[in-house]
């Protein structure tokens, strides 16, 4: 190929590559929303809503989806490149990266649309405040993104402990009294073992169960201050309060607690584990309603507080908004996709996601009428917390150092004090950098 050649060819591709951009904008059914989402388990129940709303409004709603999160992520960065972003999608990854979307032009500010008046109130006070948290920036954010909210939830997650009613049962424990104490937790534990029962499962394998379950013992037994003050080097790791949440694997390692496998086991074959009634308790969030309904349909369970190991404060437990869309900012059709976004969270819209999914709503009007299971995962959201709205987080390394230092730790490999002083050190040198 000459170089002439190679000059028209290249600008031949780059022309069609622009058209094929404006064509796929353009192109579009001017009167037709269009949505992109990556849930498979939800595409069913999303229809049949779009079929609902062009029913009632006449406007029609097209839901487009893109599974796995993989490909939904690769679809969003090309459509990035040829200017053909839909109406409303959503967008996955880290807060960071929610952050560069919206600095980049490609995601409405929704705060001035949940603030106006609707029926006597706000579309804001339609949403648990957790949930709408998840995808607002506050002033003095570290990303410098401008205040305001962005995102809308769709569903609401919060992760909890389980436990096997049945199996209680047998172990001539109350079905109906999961232990509210770490003492409790580590007696009722021991009965189980000692009737020849399975005890506690979770997919510890990927490491941010650990890190979740960990944190929510460390909330409950220091308070958010220290915590939030050890991530900003004022506290150390090797302080007693750590040493004990440390402590706390290495006794249920010592104990017998952990089904076998749990340490490298990731949360797929911890639910299954536990849906074939193979555990007894199990560290899991709400999602595994709909899972466990899948694995074992007759599964008679429950879901409870991680046991308190200070009773001076409450338990704090991970959670917030589930799955969230987002509004194109350059959409054409934006007040049109507003609409529609206030109409799918409304009651009955939530009310039917949630029956059809079995994920929790982010409506907090349609909490009451859900399964008695989901309900139980939606008590408590007082005291439900995200890390994406943590005031300060710790740095990559050291939260590896951490949640790796557990996993040693429960099979034998590193003591409480040797974990803390090795985290201790990866933080130090962090603090240099």
């Amino acid at each position: 190929m000459n170089n002439t050649f190679k000059k028209i060819f290249i600008k031949s591709f780059v022309l069609l590559f622009f058209l094929a951009g404006c064509v796929g904008q353009s192109g579009r059914n001017a009167e037709t929303v269009t949505i992109w989402h990556w849930m498979s388990d939800r595409d069913d129940a999303f229809n049949e809503l779009a079929k609902r709303y062009t029913e009632e409004t006449g406007v029609n709603v097209k839901f487009d989806l893109y599974a796995p999160s993989e490909i939904y992520s690769q679809r969003v960065k090309g459509a990035i490149q040829t200017n053909t972003l839909p109406d409303i999608f959503g967008v996955l990854g880290e807060n960071q990266d929610f952050a560069s979307f919206i600095q980049s032009g490609y995601v409405a500010d929704l705060t001035e649309a949940l603030n106006a008046p609707m029926d006597g109130a706000t579309w804001k006070e339609a949403f648990f405040e957790k949930a709408l948290a998840v995808n607002e920036f506050k002033e003095g954010n570290p990303h410098g993104v401008k205040p305001g909210i962005y995102g809308l939830p769709l569903d609401v997650s919060t992760i909890r402990m389980i436990y096997n009613k049945n199996l209680y049962a047998k172990a001539g424990l109350d079905p109906n009294a999961p232990p509210k104490t770490w003492e409790e937790f580590m007696e009722h534990s021991r009965i189980l073992k000692a009737k020849g029962l399975p005890g506690f499962v979770s997919g510890f394998g990927e490491i941010w169960m650990l890190d979740a379950l960990a944190s929510n013992w460390a909330m409950n037994l220091m308070g958010p201050e220290k915590v939030f003050a050890t991530y900003e080097g004022k506290v150390p790791y090797t302080d007693r309060d750590w040493i004990k949440i440390f402590a706390l694997f290495k006794e249920m390692a010592d104990e017998g607690v952990l089904v076998d496998g749990t340490v490298t086991m990731v949360n797929k074959a911890a639910e299954q584990t536990f849906a074939n009634e193979r555990a007894t308790y199990a560290f899991n969030g709400s999602w595994c309603v709909n899972v466990y309904k899948g694995m074992n349909p007759d599964l008679d369970y429950a879901a409870f507080l991680p046991p308190l190991i200070s009773k001076a404060r409450p338990m704090k437990i991970w959670g917030g908004a589930g799955s969230s869309f987002v509004i194109h900012e350059a959409s054409p059709r934006k007040e049109a996709a507003i609409a529609f976004l206030k109409w799918l969270t409304s009651d009955a819209q939530q009310v039917y996601l949630a029956e059809s999914t079995l994920n929790l709503p982010a409506n907090k009007n349609a909490v009451k009428e859900i399964s008695p299971i989901l309900s139980q995962f939606a008590g408590n959201m007082d005291h439900v917390v995200h890390p994406n709205v943590y005031p300060v987080h710790e740095k990559p390394e050291v939260r590896e150092a951490f949640d790796k230092g557990i996993q040693s730790i429960l099979i034998g490999e590193k003591t409480p004090e040797e974990l803390a002083a090795e985290v201790q050190k990866v933080k130090g040198k962090a603090l240099k950098r």
